[in-house]
């Protein structure tokens, strides 16, 4: 088997914002270096390079014989991981959705004052398969965080498809269409003032739907405790197997990225052992 080249990372422009919610914004980029982005990304996982707060632009690490090369810590860009919302190969244009939350994450920052032509850093696309198209049902789970990659799975699921899709949101406002399968039931679960790192509202609305016969595939992402809880249920009291699911920590509540990031790794490694 051949070995993958990697691609450097790509420096690309805001061409577009759109408010999909009060709470999730969708930023539009191009450049001439998504010439050779996979068509099949929609719901990868891909890094954003942001840039420091002294920089209009990020400064990109660069490769040299395959090993990643880094610049200087005070000109090292901010690290982010998000999902592909929509890549369109025809006009060369990569979606990227950013929950909003204020000032309080360098991401949701950016995205808040980005304007067309702004700068970011991207790499990628990678991660896991979202979902196993050969499974007799799916089931979806997630918060807004995980919105994208549902989004992803339902439109790619086959038409006869059969499950259950649970999106928890803050309130009302940040429902919106889905399309989906006639046999997939979606449930938007509103968490009001409650916490995320302690709201069961996803791990309770799994428990209590109908298990269906046959085999299910599980896509499962958001907010680290609620993931956790919500595999570990399907594995011990379901016994659905770890190559039947993805179950992906996105985030964790109160905690910043590279706060969690050894964590994060530590839950990763346990869904795969």
């Amino acid at each position: 088997m051949s070995k993958v080249k990697k691609t450097p990372p790509r420096l690309l422009r805001v061409v577009k914002t759109q408010d999909l919610s009060p709470y999730l914004r969708r930023v539009v980029l191009t450049g001439e270096s998504l010439s050779n982005f996979p068509v099949s990304s929609l719901g990868a996982h891909i890094k954003l390079m942001l840039p420091q707060s002294h920089q209009i632009s990020p400064v990109l690490p660069t490769l040299d014989g395959g090993k990643v090369v880094w610049p200087e810590p005070h000109l090292k860009p901010i690290l982010r991981t998000y999902t592909v919302a929509d890549f369109d190969p025809v006009l060369n244009l990569l979606s990227v959705d950013f929950v909003m939350h204020g000032d309080n994450g360098p991401a949701s920052r950016w995205a808040h004052s980005a304007v067309v032509g702004s700068s970011i850093g991207v790499a990628g696309p990678g991660g896991p398969d979202l979902f196993q198209a050969q499974a007799d049902w799916f089931v979806l789970a997630g918060d807004l965080s995980a919105l994208p990659v549902i989004r992803a799975v339902l439109s790619q699921l086959p038409k006869n498809a059969r499950g259950y899709a649970f999106i928890e949101v803050a309130d009302l406002s940040a429902h919106q269409p889905l399309p989906h399968p006639m046999g997939m039931h979606i449930s938007w679960l509103n968490r009001k003032s409650q916490p995320a790192g302690q709201s069961q509202l996803l791990l309770q609305a799994v428990k209590n739907m109908s298990w269906l016969e046959g085999v299910a595939s599980a896509t499962i992402a958001g907010e680290s405790s609620q993931v956790v809880l919500i595999r570990d249920y399907l594995r011990i009291d379901k016994q659905l197997s770890r190559d039947m699911m993805y179950a992906v920590p996105y985030w964790k509540d109160e905690q910043t990225e590279e706060e969690y990031h050894q964590e994060r790794h530590l839950i990763m490694d346990g869904l795969e052992a």
